[in-house]
């Protein structure tokens, strides 16, 4: 990453997107001037990047299943899809901070776990949790809800981990550590960028659960309040975020939401 200053409010924006497509997906874009007032609009613009991923991933799953595929080998391979296209980035900050918490050190003892290579045992835990439930989640869906429906949920789901991360940049959130990241992006969000944001994630999911179309924006609205919770407890822990607490809260929102949106009928 380079960092400069802004140039004019076109690159600007254009930076931004290119980030938060390079930050959040492997899609192979050539990465623009890396600075804050890039990240902000990286960090506003995450929700729109994952609608098009949780997309294709909804698209792959419903192939998967029209060539007939076994409802759970088609949910393994998708999962895996997902962790793919994003290199993993988000699985390790989800174990890493788990690992963090799991120490019971100190702010600075815990943040020196997180930077460690390895996974620790409650890192692994986190992991299979995680996975088997996006797996379960993802299993259920061809068979029960049209193709619409699954659509929906899948894109709802994978949106609303990357708004996830748009509302622990707010400004009211600080970073942990002075570098990395987290200290790029912190604060970066203003009230309109969030509430764009969960506006639209939650009119994607009006159409997860078809008949009752305002049981899945409950659903995501109820995801990012566990994810703010979650992330006060993170903030007090660690003293702020970092891009591994980030990382986290993607896969626990989007986790969160795969639970919810598969189990209302």
């Amino acid at each position: 990453m380079t960092a400069g200053p802004p140039t004019g409010l076109g690159r600007t924006v254009s930076a931004g997107v290119r980030l938060a497509v390079t930050t959040f997906t492997v899609f192979p874009l050539r990465p623009g001037a890396v600075h804050r007032a890039a990240a902000a609009v990286a960090m506003s613009v995450a929700p729109v990047v994952g609608l098009g991923l949780g997309m294709l991933l909804a698209m792959a799953l419903l192939a998967l299943s029209a060539a007939g595929t076994p409802a759970l080998v088609a949910a393994a391979l998708v999962t895996g899809l997902a962790a793919a296209s994003t290199r993993g980035l988000h699985l390790d900050g989800l174990a890493d901070t788990v690992d963090a918490l799991g120490s019971h050190r100190p702010a600075d003892g815990a943040l020196a776990v997180m930077r460690r290579p390895d996974i620790g045992p409650f890192g692994v835990v986190a992991l299979v949790v995680v996975l088997l439930a996006q797996t379960a989640s993802l299993g259920s869906l061809p068979a029960g809800r049209s193709w619409p429906a699954v659509l929906a949920t899948v894109a709802a789901a994978v949106a609303a981990g990357r708004l996830a991360v748009t509302w622990a940049c707010r400004q009211a959130v600080p970073a942990a550590r002075p570098d990395g990241l987290g200290a790029l992006v912190a604060g970066t969000q203003r009230w309109p960028a969030v509430a764009s944001g969960t506006v639209l994630v939650a009119a994607v999911a009006v159409a997860a659960v078809p008949g009752r179309p305002w049981q899945g924006p409950l659903v995501v609205l109820g995801a990012v309040l566990l994810w703010l919770i979650w992330l006060r407890h993170l903030v007090r822990r660690f003293g702020g975020i970092t891009g591994d607490v980030l990382g986290a809260g993607v896969e626990f929102t989007s986790t969160a939401v795969y639970l919810g949106l598969v189990t209302v009928r």
